[in-house]
């Protein structure tokens, strides 16, 4: 089993590549839609996928991946556990500002099978923020979209002055200081 490691690929000048991992691919696919329909200064390569590994046959044409995206249905235990598994195949390297957790589904409550602490304890143990949205408002997923693609280009290195890195840390210290969680 192969591990997608972080820096194993230069850049490509001008371009970023996100991978949206989730099992809901009627989801991944409207996301990645919306993604491609805001205008952006760079040229931006969406992959989908339902779990990690990635297939090595096609290593050497894969361009470097700068942001992945775990996608967890959270009405789906199935989701959750394929996220989980998925995690073992990514190198330590990306969680340094290049994982985010996307937690779809969670605002209808009588409807959820995926405890939210269970989502925020993962993200904590993996040192990655954590959005939640409704993937089926169209309004809110260009909101997400929009707030995924300023990641991306943080993590592509295409915004001076700011690292992944320290994005990362960032956005991780807002969430332990709001009150939203207590």
């Amino acid at each position: 089993m192969s591990t997608l490691t972080a820096f194993g690929k230069l850049p490509t000048l001008n371009s970023a590549t996100i991978l949206l991992v989730g099992t809901n691919e009627i989801f991944q696919q409207q996301f990645a839609e919306t993604i491609l329909e805001e205008t952006q200064d760079l040229k931006i390569n969406i992959h989908l996928a339902d779990c990690l590994p990635l297939p090595p046959e096609r290593d050497h044409i894969r361009p470097r991946i700068d942001l992945i995206v775990f996608m967890v249905n959270m009405q789906s235990k199935h989701s959750y556990s394929n996220i989980e598994a998925s995690l073992l195949h990514v190198d330590a390297n990306f969680f340094l500002g290049k994982v985010c957790f996307l937690a779809t589904g969670a605002g209808r409550l009588n409807q959820i099978s995926v405890d939210v602490n269970a989502v925020l304890k993962l993200a904590d143990l993996y040192c990655s923020p954590v959005l939640f949205c409704e993937l089926e408002c169209k309004k809110i997923r260009i909101a997400t979209a929009q707030r995924l693609l300023r990641m991306l280009q943080i993590c592509a290195g295409q915004m001076s002055g700011v690292s992944a890195l320290s994005f990362s840390s960032l956005m991780k210290s807002s969430i332990d200081d709001s009150s939203f969680l207590a």
